[in-house]
């Protein structure tokens, strides 16, 4: 009887285990590329860097632009603004629309795209078509970045996506830097229309290559076959805010913001559109905006975090060399030059940042990204003068720009923290965005704050250039003195003397307008730093996006 009891028991146990062997043979492999994710990972990268080059190497050839083609200099901004309004329309409907057509054949159709337009705009007539050709190419460029974001997303095993988010974050941070001295150098030796046509070599090769390594993951293939009504009403609202939102913050400044009724208008089209949109979009059962993820609060949080960091970043890549410019007399090289030392650093810091963020949780890297930030922002308030040198400036420059490399990958992987896979495309479209949109904030933003800051500090300074004033009265005599010793005419020396002391009254106030937009920033900085501790604990050695309280 106990012989039978045993056999039993034995046939039971080889049983089980027989099941359990089956069981884990039905599990399916995760995933994997056939290629190598990280041959993979520097072709969407090139596009990527492609497209966020465009955005900045422009800037400097538009007076070129405008005197080739017969335009005024206010027309040929539209070269910029045409370029930023269609390429925000294309990023948070990113999500959708690879869905709709397959990511990878998305992203090939935005590098073709992006790369014929750029033959266009080479070669383009009349500023009326090369305005039209920028729209095609932003629309083109608006799903490169989010497509090359969740691409590696998907390519690479969670341990190791802080690095391939380096690597992405190397094109998105050095990109805008090398931009305006690229394109400076590139309009002195040659002409304007070779700041495109630069791209097309570049865009060549990434859709060749691309089209052979890159890949659909199942998920993705599994969601083409589900057919997509198209959201008109969203899509137009979507179209409608975001037009005038990037209009009225390209031209605000220029037209005086809300004392124009065109820009006024425009303010409050954009303010109900992008409401309308948000409540349609969160109600409709087929979004193009995944405006749900919202209420995971990592990516709520880390969406403000990327808006602030767009902002930030370009607020300062504006300053440094309009500083140097205008006040300083250095060329646009020579300020290159001295943005180009923050991107080399930022370049060997990334890959370090990636190693640390799948060993550190990013809330901790995220704050300490901040907290450099806003120590390199107070920094300038001290520094900031007309007679810093180019050293000074430079490491001035490197001292803003350390915490930018702490900051761009780990808010990329929290915004995934907790995101379902078939869910990736529309964070990286969200997330580009408002990095976007904080750029074009930001750049609005600093020529507000320096040009109304620099009123009211010659106001200021100017309540002391009366005749009641000893100290004033006595620099008009002494420099009255040594104009008429320099031989000028006693009559005239005063009058000099006198607009000699009102030019340098403007220097202070402009110098003055910057040391304080640099405070504010080191403000926004700081509130950032304490914000990065309430984004939720994560075990970056856990795999997968789930978090973990």
């Amino acid at each position: 009887m106990k012989i039978i009891i045993c056999v039993r028991a034995c046939l039971w146990c080889l049983t089980s285990m027989s099941d359990n062997a089956d069981a884990l043979a039905a599990v399916p492999e995760p995933w994997r590329p056939k290629y190598n994710p990280w041959l993979i990972a520097v072709v969407v990268a090139l596009a990527a860097f492609m497209e966020i080059l465009d955005t900045s190497i422009a800037n400097v050839a538009l007076p070129y632009m405008a005197g080739n083609l017969g335009a005024s200099n206010d027309e040929s901004t539209w070269v910029l603004t045409s370029y930023l309004v269609s390429n925000a329309i294309v990023l948070p409907i990113n999500g959708w629309l690879s869905s709709v057509f397959g990511r990878k054949r998305f992203f090939l159709l935005c590098i073709f795209m992006f790369t014929l337009s750029s033959v266009l705009c080479g070669f383009a007539p009349s500023l009326g078509a090369l305005i039209l050709f920028r729209v095609i190419q932003g629309a083109g460029g608006g799903g490169l970045q989010p497509g090359a974001q969740s691409i590696l997303a998907d390519i690479f095993p969670p341990e190791k996506r802080g690095l391939a988010f380096a690597l992405y974050g190397i094109t998105a941070v050095v990109a805008p830097t090398v931009g305006p001295t690229l394109g400076g150098w590139i309009t002195d030796n040659y002409t304007w229309r070779w700041i495109f046509f630069i791209n097309v070599p570049v865009g060549i090769v990434a859709l060749l290559l691309a089209s052979r390594m890159v890949e659909d993951p199942p998920y993705l293939k599994r969601q083409q076959g589900a057919r997509k009504r198209l959201d008109y009403i969203g899509l137009s609202l979507l179209a409608l805010g975001i037009g005038a939102l990037q209009v009225v913050l390209d031209k605000g400044q220029e037209d005086d913001w809300f004392g124009s009724q065109f820009i006024t208008r425009l303010a409050i089209t954009a303010t109900v559109c992008l409401i309308a949109l948000a409540i349609w979009e969160w109600r409709h059962k087929d979004p193009i905006i995944d405006v749900h993820l919202f209420e995971n609060f990592n990516f709520g949080a880390s969406s403000l975090m990327m808006f602030m960091l767009g902002l930030i970043y370009f607020s300062s890549l504006v300053m440094m060399p309009q500083l140097l410019q205008t006040l300083m007399g250095y060329t646009a090289e020579s300020a290159g030059l001295v943005l180009s030392a923050s991107g080399l650093v930022i370049l060997i810091e990334m890959p370090i940042v990636g190693q640390l963020a799948g060993r550190i949780p990013a809330k901790y890297l995220i704050a300490f990204g901040w907290l450099l930030l806003a120590g390199g922002m107070y920094l300038s308030t001290v520094q900031v003068d007309l007679l810093i040198s180019f050293d000074v400036a430079s490491r001035l420059r490197v001292a803003q720009g350390l915490g930018l490399g702490f900051l761009f990958v780990p808010i990329t992987l929290a915004a995934y923290n907790g995101i379902p896979a078939d869910r990736g495309n529309s964070v990286s479209g969200i997330i580009n965005f408002m990095r976007n949109i904080g750029s074009s904030v930001g750049t609005s933003m600093v020529t507000t704050l320096l040009a109304r800051r620099e009123q009211f500090h010659q106001a200021s300074l100017a309540y002391h250039t009366t005749g009641f004033d000893t100290a004033y009265q006595n620099q008009i005599a002494g420099l009255g003195r040594q104009l008429v010793a320099s031989g000028r005419s006693p009559a005239d020396a005063p009058g000099i003397a006198q607009g000699l002391l009102y030019q340098s009254l403007q220097t202070q106030s402009q110098t003055l307008s910057y040391i304080d937009t640099y405070m504010v920033l080191a403000v926004g900085a700081t509130i950032m730093f304490v914000l990065a501790f309430l984004v939720r604990h994560n075990d970056p050695r856990a795999g997968g996006r789930v978090v973990v309280e």
